[in-house]
């Protein structure tokens, strides 16, 4: 991909994310004068960049999940930590967010660690400004994705656990649910040697295309509604969150990326158009009768 590209789109990320701190960062907490947001936001850029540098030197994608989901886990340790009026709801958003990242976290880098490689990176990962461009998009992807919870953390509004607190993790239990299902159901089934080259239909993927990625929108809906509350005035930049992650899955890198791929390896076999055509692309429900 050319410098051309490859730069502006960098640079735009990190504007972006800046933007967005601007925002989140009116009536939250600070050190020594500086927003924690501001700490936040540069530490979860520095992470991908420290450990892109290894990465391109040895040629490998092996880490790249992996410092994805220890970063959230760390930024928001540092937000909890440097909060000084630390509530229920905070220690609540801090868990949920731990506990999502430490399973995505780990499975995604055993998954890629069995298989050796993840096709996604076969180019890029030889090309410095794409393999730099695509490291700098998930600083962008942690920052946005934790917004919500970052600025909740941070406010100097606090509020007692109440209905909100409780829906929202109720739809963070109900996503968390679907998603690591979807993923065991998926593994079992590409570890079975019979169903090599073959699509699976089995379980909530009968009912959804995707419904991983479902589970994801609605966990971090879950994380919205928990944060709400306490957030006001230019903090509600940070709603940016669960749209981000909606359009990202839906319009750009989940599910167009492997629509398109599965289309391509399978467009000649009659069973994935039936599939295609009886199955909801994301939300689950049941499938299409003939």
């Amino acid at each position: 991909m050319s410098k051309k590209i490859t730069i502006p789109s960098s640079l735009i990320s990190i504007f972006l994310a800046s933007l967005v701190a601007m925002g989140i960062n009116q009536g939250g907490v600070s050190i020594s004068g500086v927003s924690l947001i501001y700490f936040c936001c540069a530490l979860i850029f520095a992470a991908q960049w420290l450990v892109f540098i290894p990465s391109y030197i040895f040629q490998t994608e092996h880490y790249f999940d992996l410092t994805g989901s220890l970063t959230y886990i760390s930024v928001t340790l540092l937000a909890i930590l440097f909060t000084i009026d630390i509530t229920l709801r905070d220690i609540l958003l801090a868990l949920l967010v731990w506990i999502w990242a430490f399973r995505l976290g780990s499975f995604l880098f055993v998954r890629v660690k069995k298989a050796g490689s993840d096709g996604r990176f076969d180019l890029m990962k030889k090309d410095f400004w794409w393999f730099l461009m695509t490291w700098t998009i998930q600083g962008l992807w942690v920052f946005l994705t934790l917004a919500m919870a970052l600025a909740a953390i941070t406010s100097e509004l606090k509020l007692p656990i109440d209905i909100f607190a409780i829906i929202g993790a109720l739809i963070w239990i109900i996503g968390f649910s679907i998603e690591v299902i979807a993923d065991k159901q998926k593994t079992d089934f590409k570890d079975n040697p019979a169903n090599e080259n073959s699509f699976i239909t089995e379980g909530l993927w009968s009912w959804s295309r995707h419904p991983n990625y479902f589970g994801e929108m609605v966990l971090w809906i879950g994380i919205s509604v928990i944060a709400l509350p306490v957030l006001g005035g230019w903090q509600l930049v940070a709603l940016i969150s669960p749209i981000f992650i909606i359009f990202l899955l839906t319009r750009i890198s989940g599910i167009n990326l492997l629509e398109a791929r599965g289309l391509k390896k399978w467009k000649d076999d009659p069973a994935y158009l039936d599939y295609l055509n009886r199955t909801s692309i994301l939300i689950p429900i049941p499938p299409k009768k003939d």
